[in-house]
């Protein structure tokens, strides 16, 4: 059996044929938000399915391409799609882009994601920038023999959200006149949308904000040293006393209307890391 590590080098060595440039900012798109992909000044894009070892998403919602380019002056590798524990991929296949991003020179992984708001102050379409998040999985990315040479066996999460990135979005966000919050993201397995003792039980845990995704790449891009920053759109008001139901659909028409102001953000950081 090919180790993840073999598989890992077979797939950079497979990019490197196409560039031997480092890409110091990698980006990963959630559900809508393959938009900024157009401010991206694009040399090429891969197909998943041509990257050896590399799994193709299931969304359609997802593109599943790796774009290699140039974003307010940086080098950027994006995932326009990502993957997901509901469409039956272990944690190792989830995070596989984060390791093969750490080869191809990647220091800053910015990620995003659609979610659901828990936190009754927050609103349809606003942005969450997240600044620590709870694993409800039931998994982890770092389960199974530990590469000495990747990351540390007992991997500290006390700040996984860069804390000086953080700081940065929000004086951007107020720069450029745009309302964001900062909270806590938490992840279920999903497909289904959670029920409404579900979401009474995460609020009172302590979530802001309830997603699919995010959580493995951030512990598996910590546990190599690679510096994180997350940002949610909040696509849906998950509030048990008055919810409502919510289709895929509504949920993408949010979070197209929000993405301007991610862009407007994340360029900015970009620009100024």
């Amino acid at each position: 059996m090919i180790s993840q590590k073999a598989k890992i080098q077979e797939a950079v060595a497979f990019i490197r044929k196409k560039t031997s440039l480092d890409y110091p900012v990698g980006i990963v798109l959630g559900t809508g938000l393959g938009a900024l992909v157009k401010e991206i000044d694009i040399d090429f894009s891969l197909d998943y399915s041509d990257i050896p070892n590399f799994p193709v998403s299931t969304v359609e919602t997802h593109q599943g391409k790796l774009i290699f380019g140039t974003l307010s002056g940086k080098n950027v590798v994006a995932m326009q799609g990502r993957f997901h524990f509901y469409e039956g991929y272990s944690m190792h296949q989830i995070v596989f882009p984060i390791r093969v991003m750490k080869h191809l020179g990647v220091k800053m992984l910015g990620i995003t994601n659609a979610c659901g708001g828990l936190n009754p102050a927050y609103k349809k379409g606003e942005i969450m920038l997240i600044d620590d998040h709870i694993n409800l999985l039931g998994t982890n990315p770092l389960i199974g023999p530990n590469d000495p040479e990747i990351g540390s066996r007992f991997t500290d999460l006390c700040a996984p959200y860069s804390p000086r990135i953080l700081a940065l979005a929000e004086q951007v966000a107020l720069d450029h006149r745009i309302k964001v919050q900062r909270g806590v993201y938490v992840a279920l397995s999903g497909p289904c949308l959670e029920t409404r003792a579900e979401y009474r039980m995460l609020r009172i845990l302590g979530a802001d904000v309830v997603g699919m995704s995010t959580v493995p790449e951030v512990i598996a891009a910590v546990h190599q040293g690679t510096e994180v920053f997350g940002m949610s759109i909040i696509t849906d008001e998950c509030f048990p006393d008055c919810l409502k139901s919510v289709s895929i659909e509504e949920i993408i028409e949010v979070s197209n209307h929000a993405e301007p102001k991610m862009t407007s953000i994340f360029k900015s950081i970009v620009a100024n890391l």
